[in-house]
């Protein structure tokens, strides 16, 4: 039950980025096509698709997180025995932790400054762009903490191992069929 929701979760997230980056295709694209051919534009279009960028980098993160994409230096780790893969990927996912709680807690600082910071040209908060932190912050700590929690107790998939030293071939949906499913 939990994996069919990941599973939704994941796509929904997915179709988010989709709108995203098409919404950036087209408000830069039409504002070119605007410039060139009319000498005009549109303000708004900027602005927005900086703040989608925004928005793209950090759902994709959590994304790309879950489906261990994310780079890492894998020759020293992929050279050890498997129990001292599981302790590099231990300690990793005590760093990467670290850096969850780091950036909720500089965004929480952050947040009374950027409610007060309108953006220039839509007049929308920057808490509204930079709140984006917080998902990411939380989606990347419970992802990290729930793989923690499986090589800590021995419930650690064989290829999430295998991922982390860069061989992704393990993954049941390393083929396109088996990830369209």
């Amino acid at each position: 039950m939990v994996a069919i929701a990941e599973r939704w979760i994941l796509r929904a997230l997915e179709a988010v980025l989709v709108a995203l980056l098409a919404g950036m295709v087209v408000m830069v694209f039409g504002n070119v096509v605007l410039r060139y051919a009319f000498n005009s534009g549109i303000n708004v279009s900027e602005e927005l698709s900086r703040y989608f960028f925004v928005w793209l980098t950090y759902i994709g993160a959590v994304v790309v997180m879950r489906e261990n994409g994310h780079l890492g230096v894998d020759t020293f780790v992929g050279a050890l025995s498997i129990r001292g893969r599981r302790i590099c990927m231990i300690l990793s996912d005590l760093i990467v932790l670290v850096c969850c709680l780091m950036l909720l807690e500089g965004t929480w600082k952050q947040q009374e400054i950027n409610a007060s910071v309108v953006a220039p040209v839509t007049g929308i908060s920057m808490s509204y762009v930079y709140n984006v932190l917080y998902f990411a912050g939380v989606g990347i700590g419970l992802i990290t903490l729930a793989r923690l929690f499986r090589a800590l107790t021995g419930r650690l998939d064989p290829y999430e191992l295998a991922e982390f030293v860069g061989d992704y071939s393990a993954r049941p949906s390393h083929d396109l069929k088996g990830h369209l499913e």
